[in-house]
């Protein structure tokens, strides 16, 4: 089935040379798609109209538009401190490359667009697990809102072409995502890769106190950059509606307990303090993971401890190749 959706199939993956792009690639090639076509930032800076309409006239050369599949996961991102310091950044570079990218496709007839949005879309105080019904139901939380909002407005684009034009857009949110090549930037990464290098590095410097923003009580998911690759990539198979989709494992975990399974992973033997003065973020964070399985039959794989692992294992293997 996966083999023949792709074959004949042009795929235009935005950001596929990042994280995330790069094991949807690989997920693609694994199903059966060879024509992938991954725009570099250095060649197309896709908050310019004039480089989104270039991109589509390099990519769509030489094939019927409906046979060409958009996967958008470029974004600009970043943890708690990049948000605070960039809320005007990150709101315009990431609506204005979804919505020139969406409507770009539109217009050049694209058979098929998969937008991805963020769990920061969802509301402050979201019951938990969070349902797909429930995006609407209040402001997202404070640091991340212009991001989240931004992202959102993707969904309110796919589902007004859709109504309007026919346009075969749909919406994916991925929760968390973590595993192999993820950014262990200090100044930028999100938590399981601040927290792992941050364990294995005191470690090595014989710290007797590990300091961790917060004081643990939130509540976070998170998904393996794997299974969050096959989930958009089994989206982009087999689901062709206006819903929203939540991409999650179902797994919801504390920061302490998170930091303290790091610990014991990462063997290092020092306290964990909590830096009380420092933002916690959303409260809690889980999501209902029913309707993926519902509409496309898809759910996450990968164990928390298993991906956790994984993670660990890379980040040794090629901490000399990061900055």
């Amino acid at each position: 089935m996966a083999e023949s959706f792709w074959k004949n199939k042009r795929v235009i993956v935005t950001g596929g040379g990042g994280f995330l792009g790069s094991f949807v690639v690989e997920k693609l090639q694994e199903r059966g798609a060879v024509d992938i076509f991954i725009p570099r930032k250095k060649d197309y800076d896709l908050t310019q109209r004039e480089a989104v309409e270039r991109l589509y006239n390099d990519a769509l050369q030489n094939i019927d538009p409906t046979h060409a599949v958009v996967i958008h996961l470029a974004a600009n991102v970043g943890g708690i401190g990049a948000n605070r310091e960039h809320p005007a950044e990150f709101f315009y570079d990431n609506i204005i490359m979804g919505v020139e990218l969406m409507h770009h496709a539109y217009k050049r007839g694209v058979g098929k667009f998969v937008a991805t949005g963020t769990v920061c879309a969802y509301p402050k105080f979201t019951p938990v697990p969070f349902k797909e019904d429930d995006l609407w139901n209040g402001y997202p939380e404070e640091t991340n809102a212009p991001y989240g909002l931004a992202k959102k407005m993707m969904l309110v684009q796919a589902q007004t072409y859709r109504q309007q034009y026919g346009f075969n857009a749909i919406y994916l949110l991925p929760v968390n995502l973590y595993g192999p090549r993820d950014n262990f930037n200090l100044q930028t990464s999100h938590v399981i890769p601040a927290l792992i290098r941050k364990a294995i590095e005191a470690s090595e410097r014989g710290d007797k106190e590990l300091p961790v923003w917060g004081d643990g009580s939130p509540t976070r998911e998170f998904l393996y950059v794997e299974d969050a690759a096959d989930g958009i990539v089994t989206g982009a198979e087999k689901y062709n509606g206006d819903l929203p989709v939540n991409l999650g494992s179902g797994y919801e975990i504390s920061i302490k307990d998170l930091t303290e399974k790091i610990v014991e992973l990462t063997g290092y033997t020092g306290q964990i303090v909590w830096q009380t003065d420092k933002p916690n973020g959303q409260p809690r964070r889980g999501l209902d993971v029913s309707r993926a399985k519902q509409l496309f039959n898809w759910s996450a794989k990968v164990s928390f401890e298993e991906g956790l692992k994984k993670t660990i294992e890379w980040f040794k293997a090629n901490r000399d190749k990061i900055k």
